[in-house]
Parts: C-alpha cells; structure tokens; sequence
C-alpha cells in the first residue's frame, strides 16, 4: 500500500469515527496530491511515488508552521490551537526526520569530501547536502549547520 492510499484510507476510517479535523485536514492533503499531479501534467486519478507524497506532507507541514508563527504573533490563539491540532494529523504521516546533531555530522563528512575550506563553497557545499537529505532533513536544519561549519 503506498502512502497515498494509506491517508485514503485514513480518511475514510476517519469519516467513520466522525473526526471532523482529521478528516478535513486528510481531504486538504487528498486535495493537494491532485494538484501535484495536475502540476506535473498527469492525470488527477494518478497515485502518486511515496517521495512525491513526502513533498507535499513536508509542504504542508511548513505551511502550517509559518501559519502558527502568523497567528501567535497576530495573538490569534484559536487559530493557533486548530493550526496546532492540523500539524500534529499532518506530522502523523511524515517521516521521520534527522535531528541537527545528525545533519552536523553529515555536514562535517560532506565539506570533508567535497573539500569546501571557506564561506565561497557554502553554497555548492548547501546544494549537495539538500539532494542527499531530501525528504531526511528540515531545511532551516541543514542550513543551521552548514552556517555553522564557517564560524
């Protein structure tokens, strides 16, 4: 079963048992699988590769933390409990991350190899480290680390 079917199914168990956010937030992910596929010039009764599936939960799961970030500084808790209560469903879903002491260390072995000595190969340095990470690591994680290196 991919991933896809799974949260397909989720969503039908979750109609079943009456959970309105879950089955709303699954519905909006559900919703965004077909708009990946139509964007990538497929039909919207494709499935979708697990990867691509990844993209869109990882997708959704930063527009959901750049919508609590909105909405605590706009001092709109309500919003922020039901955007909270959104990304814990979403979060169900993706996979686990590597923590920053990980990518550090990933880090460290990539400039090793790469042999990047100063800040000029921070960008080839960035680049490599997200094509090996996709889907592993959090962004601002990896770009954490690679400022870091550079100190």
């Amino acid at each position: 079963m991919t991933l896809q079917e799974k949260i397909k199914s989720d969503m039908v168990q979750a109609m079943r048992d009456k959970d309105a956010v879950k089955v709303s937030v699954l519905r909006g992910l559900m919703a965004n699988f077909t708009t990946e596929l139509v964007n990538k010039k497929r039909k919207p009764d494709e499935v979708l590769s697990d990867e691509e599936v990844t993209t869109v939960i990882m997708r959704a799961i930063k527009q959901r933390k750049d919508s609590i970030d909105q909405f605590k500084k706009g001092g709109r808790e309500d919003l922020v409990a039901s955007e909270t209560a959104e990304l814990a469903v979403i979060e169900g879903f993706a996979p686990k991350l590597m923590s920053p002491e990980e990518i550090m260390v990933f880090a460290k072995q990539k400039k090793a190899e790469m042999d990047v000595a100063d800040k000029t190969g921070m960008g080839k340095l960035m680049s490599a480290l997200m094509k090996d990470l996709k889907g592993k690591a959090d962004g601002a994680d990896v770009k954490t680390a690679v400022e870091s290196l550079f100190q």
